[in-house]
C-alpha cells in the first residue's frame, strides 16, 4: 500500500545546507499500521508530508497504492490523495460554520456522492455522535470534535489514513478513547494507518514503527 525507498529531503536555509530527512526506506502492506515517532524536529512531519504527496523529496521515491508519486504533477498527486487517502490532524480542522453532519458530508459531496447525508449520519453514529449531528464545532468538546474528524476521514472509505498527532491536543482519558476508536475503525475498515505521534503507548499499538532522530531512522520495526 505504501513504500518509501531512499527517501530524503534537502533544504537550503540562509547559507546553510540541511538534510532534514535522509535515507528512509520501508514497505507497509494494506491494512497494516505504522507509527512514526521521534522528538520535535526529528523529521516526522516532513516524512508524513512526503509520504502523502504534500511535498516532493529531494531524492528517493514514494509509491502510494501502487503509483509512484514522482511520476505525477501536483494536480495528479492531489487527485490520488483524494481517491485513496484520508487525513486526521491534531487541530481537527473542522469548518466552524458547518454542523458535525455537514463537516462529515463535505468530502463525500466533493466526490459527488448522492448518499452523502446518509453515509455521514451512519459514520457519526459509529463514533457515538448521532445525537450531536446538528451541533457546530464550537458547541462540541475537543474529544467530540476529534471524533467528528475521524468520521469525516473514514466516511469516504480511504485505503490509507494519515494521522498527525491525533490525540496531541486531548487530555489523557479522552486521548485514549479517541485512540481506541481510531484503531477500531482501522481494523473494521481494513484501512492502512500511518500515525505520527509523541505518545509511546499509542505508537506501541501499531504493527510497525519508525523512530527518527535528526532526520534519520534510528529504530525500525516492520509490519
Amino acid at each position: 500500500m505504501l513504500e518509501a525507498a531512499g527517501l530524503g529531503k534537502h533544504v537550503t536555509a540562509a547559507t546553510e545546507e540541511l538534510d532534514i530527512l535522509a535515507d528512509v526506506s520501508f514497505r507497509l502492506p494494506a491494512g497494516a499500521s505504522l507509527a512514526i515517532v521521534g522528538a520535535s524536529g526529528s523529521g516526522k512531519s516532513t516524512l508524513l508530508s512526503l509520504l502523502a504527496g504534500l511535498d516532493v523529496p529531494s531524492r528517493g521515491t514514494v509509491r502510494l497504492a501502487g503509483t509512484s508519486l514522482g511520476e505525477l504533477d501536483e494536480d495528479g498527486r492531489a487527485r490520488l490523495r483524494g481517491r485513496v487517502s484520508g487525513f486526521v490532524f491534531q487541530a481537527f480542522h473542522l469548518l466552524p460554520e458547518l454542523t458535525a453532519l455537514e463537516n462529515v458530508m463535505l468530502p463525500l459531496e466533493l466526490a459527488g456522492r448522492a448518499d452523502a447525508a446518509t453515509v455521514a449520519g451512519e459514520w457519526l453514529a459509529r463514533v457515538g455522535l448521532a445525537a450531536r449531528r446538528e451541533h457546530t464545532p464550537r458547541t462540541l468538546s475537543g474529544g467530540e470534535q476529534q471524533r467528528v474528524a475521524l468520521a469525516r476521514a473514514f466516511a469516504p472509505g480511504p485505503q490509507l489514513l494519515f494521522a498527525d498527532e491525533p490525540t496531541g491536543s486531548l487530555d489523557t482519558h479522552t486521548g485514549e478513547h479517541v485512540a481506541d476508536l481510531l484503531f477500531e475503525l482501522n481494523a473494521s475498515s481494513g484501512t492502512t494507518l500511518v500515525l505520527v505521534t509523541h505518545d509511546e503507548k499509542l505508537a506501541a499499538r501499531c504493527g510497525a514503527r519508525l523512530r527518527l532522530a535528526g532526520g534519520r531512522v534510528i529504530e525500525q520495526v516492520n509490519a
